[in-house]
């Protein structure tokens, strides 16, 4: 017992020419607005105000008309009586038993809604007079969501935990109506000349708990998406991915709090409108940049720089000190870069102080000079040249880890 289709599809003058008298969404609802209230149409071809009857109560053969991008379900005593999603005209009659109290096509909202009704569906025959409310399936914008201090989670591609404040907008849609009226809105908007349940009225406490609910969520929000493979892995990637970060939001949002499945909620898109790393992300962001811009053979170029800087401030350092390293000092730079451009291991990398001393390890023991009156090279003095190493650390020429393996290979400690 409920509803007869009179015509499905879109409804428009035409229907209400032809209906002079028939129930109808109330005009000038805003966009954020989840529940409100049929009222009676006049005959002023179907656009003006009918005041002869009561707002948002039907009886038997009244006529009413379901736009699309909203639902019509009809309520009596606080139980879901009739639910209708198809757009088109329908005649209210709890007396004809070819009248149905669910009328809801293929789609994914409409299979919900089936199985919803099979849980809630009214027991006994509706009395003659019903309360009527339409519900707006189309994309609720505009609903805010902001930390009032750091939020921290485990970033993958960092290795490690990192902070932020941040604050934005989503957008949210109403899945399955009867969920939603059953178990999510208050009764007194479900009443004879009840409010509108707007998302964005500041009295609403549900809509409050929604955004506290949300708050509480972006830590595990975030760590959902940068550690998502398919993702990146980078949180720089947050801010103009609305619908992918929407998706894992509405993942951590359903496992806190089962909006979907118990609400007949689901957010549908996210708009970051700024996040503000704490101090120490903002470092391992910096140190992150500084480090892919390092990379490849970029990175090569830029290191062969800085060593060319390097020698440059020690020949300039003045005096014979200066003018001394500066001769030593480009041969051991000359082998440091070649050593790189062979490995990028810098354990890799073998001082070459001379090519005299290279001969020198390589004679055989037993072989004599040619020419005994050919003068013989001085020993290397391993101090002198730990000292000359060490003005080539000091420069930034070599690193501490290059200077460590030379100190070992000259005294063996």
């Amino acid at each position: 017992m409920g509803f007869i289709q009179a015509i499905k599809g879109a409804v428009g003058g035409t229907l209400a020419d032809q209906w002079q008298d028939f129930y109808g969404p109330m005009t000038g609802v805003s966009p954020t607005a989840a529940i409100f209230p049929g009222i009676p149409m006049g005959t002023n071809r179907g656009r003006g105000e009918n005041y002869k009857g009561n707002a948002n109560v039907i009886s038997n053969g009244s006529k009413i008309i379901v736009p699309e991008g909203t639902a019509l379900i009809t309520v009596q005593e606080g139980a879901v009586t009739g639910i209708i999603t198809e757009p088109g005209g329908y005649i209210y009659n709890n007396q004809d038993i070819n009248s149905k109290s669910i009328f809801a096509g293929d789609g994914f909202i409409d299979s919900l809604v089936k199985s919803s009704w099979e849980k809630f569906k009214f027991g006994g025959i509706p009395a003659a007079n019903q309360l009527v409310f339409y519900v707006n399936l189309k994309e609720i914008p505009n609903n805010k969501f902001g930390t009032q201090s750091e939020i921290y989670w485990d970033d993958a591609f960092f290795g490690t935990q990192v902070g932020a404040l941040t604050r934005g907008t989503y957008s949210l849609r109403i899945i399955d109506p009867i969920l939603f009226v059953k178990n999510f809105v208050p009764v007194k908007y479900l009443t004879t000349g009840g409010d509108i349940f707007d998302f964005q009225d500041m009295d609403n406490d549900a809509s409050e708990q929604l955004f506290n609910e949300v708050v509480s969520s972006l830590s595990a929000a975030f760590s959902l998406y940068t550690n998502d493979p398919g993702k990146g892995n980078r949180i720089s990637r947050i801010q103009s991915d609305q619908i992918g970060f929407a998706q894992s939001l509405s993942s951590a949002v359903e496992e806190g709090y089962q909006w979907k499945s118990t609400r007949g909620l689901e957010i549908v898109k996210t708009a970051i409108v700024s996040i503000e790393y704490d101090e120490d992300t903002k470092q391992l962001m910096k140190d992150v940049k500084a480090a892919d811009a390092l990379a490849g053979s970029r990175g090569d170029s830029f290191m062969k720089q800085s060593v060319a800087r390097g020698i440059q401030a020690a020949g300039e350092n003045g005096g014979g000190d200066g003018i001394a390293f500066m001769g030593m000092g480009m041969n051991a730079a000359m082998n440091t870069m070649n050593a790189m451009g062979q490995s990028n291991n810098p354990n890799s990398y073998q001082p070459n102080f001379s090519q005299n001393q290279q001969a020198m390890n390589q004679q055989p023991i037993n072989q004599q000079p040619v020419n005994n009156q050919q003068a013989e090279q001085p020993p290397v003095d391993p101090t002198t040249k730990l000292i000359e190493m060490k003005k080539l650390l000091d420069a930034g020429v070599i690193t501490e880890e290059e200077f460590k393996k030379i100190r070992f290979d000259l005294l063996g400690i």
